[in-house]
């Protein structure tokens, strides 16, 4: 036996104790020892005694106390890094023990944006839930950006769906694009516009227009040299399909989205030719982590509905 594994075997393999590692991470997110052990219904010596321990046996300071509270060296940062990772995949052995033992259990838990929230994810757990009841969805309301990324990272989410915007600057996150999702232009069943056969952008600049804060869909009026009058300014899609059954206004609108709401708020697709190319809709994954069979068995039901909605959105007049 080499001296390293030695070393592991004696000092390291035997003293070093997942309890002794939660209970520093605890301290960590606390902020001090005396909160971490009221969270983990301990005494304060008995917390300073497992995170001495720890250090005694690394050979190394793990926290230093500042006038913030304790935070942790670079070798305590270092720890619970990987610490976390060990969590997780014990976490996912115990999931992959309830997924054999049955199935149709378990927990998923899923960062969304509201846009996919409100029609792609939406659709794709209740088609879950009909042929597997007692699998648990728990969702994040969060844009797949390179600095929501970290959501993979810390193993608080398992998988992210979003439009592909920013790539991870670490590369530690992998992309399945699912999906092309293009732009509509959106207005209530009672609006007048939908009984035209054409419209152009420019017709419609006087129109109310409920307009949702995005660079690509500001740039689309800009290149027709049209300035619409913004009414309502918002991100909240309740908020927009709340306004636009009414048919007195407008708005710009993924076809996913469409897809989903259409019959459901009453909503049509204008003959409009915005002009924008369509953006990819992505599974987000983190590289490398092996995932439980729930959660693989959802991201294939979200595959299979992706093809779907591959499928272009035909508007009222069954034009493509």
């Amino acid at each position: 036996m080499s001296a390293a594994l030695k070393d592991w075997d004696h000092r390291i393999g035997r003293r070093l104790k997942l309890r002794d590692l939660h209970i520093l991470s605890t301290v960590v997110q606390w902020g001090s020892m005396g909160k971490g052990a009221a969270h983990l219904s301990m005494t304060q010596p008995a917390v300073s005694d497992a995170i001495a321990k720890l250090e005694d046996t690394l050979r190394v300071r793990l926290l230093e106390r500042t006038s913030k509270g304790v935070l942790p060296t670079i070798y305590g940062t270092a720890l619970l890094k990987r610490g976390a990772v060990a969590f997780d995949e014990l976490r996912q052995g115990i999931r992959d023990i309830e997924f054999l033992a049955d199935p149709t259990v378990g927990e998923v838990r899923v960062g969304c944006s509201e846009s996919l929230l409100t029609g792609f994810l939406s659709t794709a757990i209740d088609r879950l839930s009909l042929r597997y009841p007692r699998i648990a969805v728990r969702v994040i309301d969060i844009q797949p950006t390179a600095t929501e990324y970290r959501l993979l990272r810390d193993r608080d989410v398992d998988f992210m769906l979003g439009r592909v915007f920013d790539l991870d600057p670490h590369g530690e996150v992998d992309a399945e694009i699912l999906f092309q999702d293009r732009y509509l232009v959106a207005a209530g069943v009672n609006s007048p516009w939908t009984h035209r056969r054409k419209i152009a952008l420019a017709e419609l600049a006087n129109e109310r227009w409920i307009h949702m804060p995005h660079s690509v869909i500001a740039a689309a009026f800009l290149k027709h040299g049209i300035d619409v009058q913004k009414n309502v300014v918002s991100y909240s899609h309740h908020l927009r399909n709340e306004l636009l059954v009414t048919g007195r206004f407008l708005t710009v609108i993924a076809g996913s989205v469409l897809r989903a709401n259409a019959n459901r708020w009453g909503l049509k697709a204008l003959p409009v030719d915005l002009n924008i190319r369509p953006h990819s809709v992505a599974v987000f994954t983190l590289r490398n982590r092996i995932l439980s069979p729930v959660v693989g068995l959802f991201i294939d039901h979200v595959r299979e509905l992706a093809k779907a909605f591959q499928r272009p959105t035909k508007d009222r007049h069954g034009q493509r």
